[in-house]
């Protein structure tokens, strides 16, 4: 019996795919009439873990319209199964979960936005048909996010 409820268990358990920038870049380019919304986030990061029960209220809110919510945590690669993987499901993540496959941070920084400082928690808007590409380094309020995604539609 324990055996079965472990495997359930683990069926319905979000899964944390792997992402480089450019698989991330190609996606943004592929969704022309998507408005994607884009958490950067880390499990050790007190801001912006209390943020995403917002960012998964307005998934489900906005879930029947053209946004896409991607949690892209930025742990470790070395941390996906043993923090990132059990936190994704203790938490009930269901917006689509990605950790950032790259190793230079200052790099994808400043590929993501050259106003970055680096800072998490960072949220990034893509309207690609408003050639739309903001970023906002700063903990969200349910409120707030759909504030700025009415702002952009």
């Amino acid at each position: 019996m324990v055996v079965l409820q472990t495997l359930l268990l683990s069926a319905h358990a979000q899964q944390v795919r792997l992402a480089t920038l450019d698989q991330l870049e190609q996606r943004f380019a592929a969704g022309s009439d998507t408005t994607y919304i884009v958490n950067f986030w880390a499990t050790w990061c007190g801001p912006c873990v209390q943020e995403l029960p917002h960012f998964e209220r307005f998934g489900k809110t906005l879930q029947h319209t053209p946004v896409k919510i991607l949690l892209v945590s930025l742990d470790a690669r070395s941390k996906l199964r043993n923090e990132v993987m059990p936190f994704v499901q203790k938490a009930q993540l269901k917006n689509e979960v990605l950790l950032l496959n790259e190793t230079d941070q200052q790099q994808y920084i400043d590929r993501i936005s050259p106003q970055w400082s680096g800072s998490i928690p960072a949220t990034l808007f893509i309207n690609k048909r408003k050639q739309l590409r903001r970023l906002e380094e700063k903990e969200f309020t349910y409120d707030q996010l759909l504030a700025v995604y009415n702002a952009l539609k």
